[in-house]
Formats: structure tokens, C-alpha cells, sequence
């Protein structure tokens, strides 16, 4: 089964909690802290297999979440970090933000590696806290949480030149006649039902990829037929060779079909258009074949390359396969998403994020929320008088006391953090 677009969930691993210890010494009175700092927890990685075709693994696990830092240990002993969780996926998938849409990574070359979950760093030992008011803190933190998100894996695949048309022109049949490729091949629509991947030589012994994509109706940019959910694929391609049945055997008209798959390329993706094209008139072994391309020539116009071929007597094609060589060699690779080239430093001004925010809910208690006071809450060791007094500092200091004032919070209120419950007390 050919998979190309699927939804996980990724984890970055926990930092592992710091240590409250002391110095148990012989002949040493007084030790003083000596607690370790957490490990840092494990990335989530992605790299490129190009051994891998589909995404089809995903299908069976669709949860990655990595390993924990240690956490620390007596004698002022780090916890150890942990190796980056590497998950492998084909070339050519992009990783997009499930949420937003926005492209994590791009990977298309062998190898390549992107972060996709940062893991959480180590939460300090007492040993850290220590100071001259304070030589025996019994405070430490826990790790940090790591990153988790929802995202998408989209697979384009890559290949130097696109087979497009309707239904039953004979994508699958020029496919399988230049490579080595073995499509299902029969007269009836949609026989593609996925993409095909072949790599084609050429008589002077230059080759290239070329993919068969399941054929295209009007419609297919909004989701009618198949072809929709394959369009993607045409994104990589440098090359695109639209294939027209000549004999016009089905009845339908070729300059319309011709026509109406331009429509449909660039109401999908303008950019598409941009790509050279590579006309191909199949099936020129039929009757009538050779009086509808005289009428197809006068329709388009000499601006055109048109390439009159049979698929089956395989008459034609080592013409059309030097065309297509030649247009890749000359064709440079079409940037799917904006890269930035200029090699400068560019720092821009980004609004940050509330650190809080303080809303009453309709039983009459408080909530508390936003990511910074979520991730001190999390780090903070509740187990620990000093570490509960710190978080109450901290969350004085940054004015959640004064918030919770000023929308009416009184001595007895219930405050809540995530899913834990504090009482307001004045």
C-alpha cells in the first residue's frame, strides 16, 4: 500500500529531575549540598532512508516519544543525557505543523537530519542553590518537559519528470515500455491507483526518474477522482510530460483534454506551470490519429513541443526520451517553500508571549495559565518546603498574586494550575 500523508505525534524526552543530597563524609562535619543536576532528555530526529519508498510505517506507530534525562545522584554525579531518538522516513517528505500548517523540515537528500521535538534539559540539583544566606538549600528541580507536538508527514515523491493526463492514455504503458517499472496496466479508468516510479536510460546512457501519477479530471484540484490527493507530487518534478491521447478513441476532443489539464496544474499550484511541459501524442498507431494532430498543431500553436508516439509499437520514443533529458539538464530544481539565501544574520522583533494569564471559571475558581508558569510549575519539586516556597516567590515576582487581586480572588479562593488545585491565601 502506497501511503503518502499521515498524522503523529512526537515527543521530545523529559530532563531528568536534580538531586537534594548531602556530603555523608567520614571525619567531614558540615558536608553541605551535594546533589547532581538532571540528564538532559533525547531529541527527536528525523533522518532520510532512501531506502524507504512510502510512509507507510507510520500507519502501525504513530507515537514517538523519547527517552528521559537521568536524574541526578549523590556526590554532585550528573544524570547521563540521552542519545537523539532518531526516526527514519523516505525522501522527499516534508514535516508540517498539524495546527498551524506551517513546514517544520524538508527532506529530500539522503541522510539529512531535522530536530522535530527538543528534549527537555536537566532540572539542577540543591548543590546549584547554594549560597552564603542559604549553605544547605534543600531545593532542586525537576527536568524540563520536552516538546511535543501534533504534526504532519507529507510525502512528495521525487522524480526529475511527471507522466500527467487523463485516465487510459497511456501513462502506465510509456512507463513500463522506458524503465523497468511494472504499473497495472488495463483498459479501464483509474488502473493507477497510485504513484509509479521508474528510472529511465536513455540510447547516449543518461538517465533519469520518472513517475507515473494516477490520471487527472476536471476537478481534481478541489478533490474530484483520484488525482487530487497525488497533485503533490507533481511539486518536485523539474520536468512535466502531459500525455494526450491522439486517437481521441473515447470520444473525448484532445485539445480539450489538453486544456483542462493546464486548468487544473495551475488552479492546484500556479508555480506548476512555471515547469517546462512535454507534450506526448500517444497512441498515433490508431486510425484518425495522425488527422487530430494536424487539428491539435493548429490549435496550440508552434509555441508547443509536441512529440507524436505509439506506447505499444514503441515508435517515437527515443526522440522524446533525449527531449526530456535535454529539458532536465537545462531545468534547475524549483524550490518548494522560500528559502532564504542571504547568508546574513536577521534579527526581527517578535512579540513574546504572555508569561501568564488569569481567567475565572464558571464554579467561581481561578485558572492560571500560559507556558512559562506551566513549565515552572512542572519543574518544581512540591515534595520540597523550600522548592513550594520558591514557586511562590517566583509567581509573586511575576505578578500572579497582584493578578488574581485584581479580578477579585479572596483569602480561601481556589487557584488552579493545570490539573492541580492551591488555596488564595492573603
Amino acid at each position: 500500500m502506497f501511503v503518502d500523508k499521515v498524522d503523529i505525534y512526537v515527543k521530545g524526552g523529559d530532563g531528568g529531575n536534580g538531586l537534594v543530597a548531602y556530603r555523608r563524609e567520614k571525619y567531614v562535619p558540615n558536608g553541605g549540598p551535594a546533589g547532581g543536576d538532571g540528564g538532559k532528555g533525547a531529541d527527536v530526529v528525523f533522518e532520510v532512508d532512501e531506502g524507504l519508498r512510502t510512509l507507510m510505517d507510520f500507519r502501525y506507530q504513530r507515537h514517538f516519544k523519547a527517552k528521559r534525562g537521568e536524574n541526578g545522584m549523590p556526590k554532585n554525579q550528573h544524570g547521563k543525557s540521552r542519545a537523539q531518538m532518531i526516526v527514519r522516513v523516505p525522501p522527499g517528505t516534508t514535516v508540517l505543523n498539524k495546527e498551524s500548517g506551517e513546514v517544520i523540515a524538508d527532506l529530500t537528500e539522503d541522510g539529512q537530519q531535522a530536530i522535530i521535538a527538543r528534549g527537555g534539559r536537566g532540572g539542577r540539583g540543591n548543590s546549584r542553590f547554594a549560597t552564603p544566606a542559604n549553605p544547605a538549600p534543600e531545593i532542586a528541580e525537576n527536568g524540563e518537559p520536552g516538546q511535543e507536538k501534533d504534526i504532519t508527514l507529507e510525502l512528495k515523491v521525487l522524480a526529475d519528470v511527471g507522466l500527467v493526463g487523463f485516465p487510459s492514455v497511456g501513462k502506465s504503458t510509456l512507463l513500463s515500455v522506458v524503465s523497468a517499472a511494472k504499473p497495472k496496466i488495463a483498459d479501464y479508468h483509474f488502473t493507477t491507483l497510485v504513484p509509479n516510479l521508474g528510472v529511465v536510460e536513455t540510447d547516449d546512457q543518461r538517465s533519469f526518474v520518472m513517475a507515473d501519477l494516477p490520471g487527472l479530471i476536471e476537478g481534481a484540484h478541489s478533490g474530484v477522482g483520484l488525482g487530487h490527493q497525488f497533485l503533490r507530487h507533481i511539486e518536485r518534478t523539474r520536468v512535466i510530460v502531459h500525455v494526450i491521447d491522439m486517437s481521441g478513441i473515447e470520444g473525448r476532443d484532445p485539445y480539450e483534454d489538453y486544456q483542462t489539464i493546464n486548468q487544473e496544474l495551475e488552479q492546484y499550484n500556479m508555480r506548476l506551470m512555471e515547469r517546462p511541459q512535454i507534450i506526448v501524442a500517444n497512441k498515433m498507431d490508431l486510425p484518425d490519429a495522425q488527422e487530430h494532430l494536424e487539428l491539435f498543431k493548429e490549435q496550440v500553436g508552434n509555441e508547443v513541443e509536441i512529440y507524436p508516439i505509439s506506447a505499444v509499437t514503441q515508435s517515437g520514443l527515443q526522440n522524446l526520451l533525449r527531449s526530456i533529458v535535454d529539458k532536465i539538464e537545462t531545468t534547475p530544481m524549483f524550490p518548494l517553500y522560500e528559502e532564504d539565501t542571504d547568508q546574513r544574520v536577521v534579527y526581527k522583533y517578535t512579540k513574546k508571549a504572555d508569561p501568564f494569564t488569569v481567567e475565572q471559571d464558571e464554579d467561581g475558581s481561578f485558572v492560571v495559565k500560559g507556558h512559562e508558569i506551566e513549565t515552572l510549575f512542572k519543574m518544581t519539586n512540591f515534595d520540597r518546603h523550600d522548592s513550594v516556597q520558591r514557586f511562590a516567590r517566583k509567581m509573586r515576582r511575576m505578578g500572579i498574586d497582584q493578578a488574581l487581586r485584581d479580578l477579585g480572588a479572596q483569602d480561601g479562593d481556589i487557584v488552579r494550575i493545570l490539573e492541580h488545585e492551591f488555596e488564595f491565601i492573603e
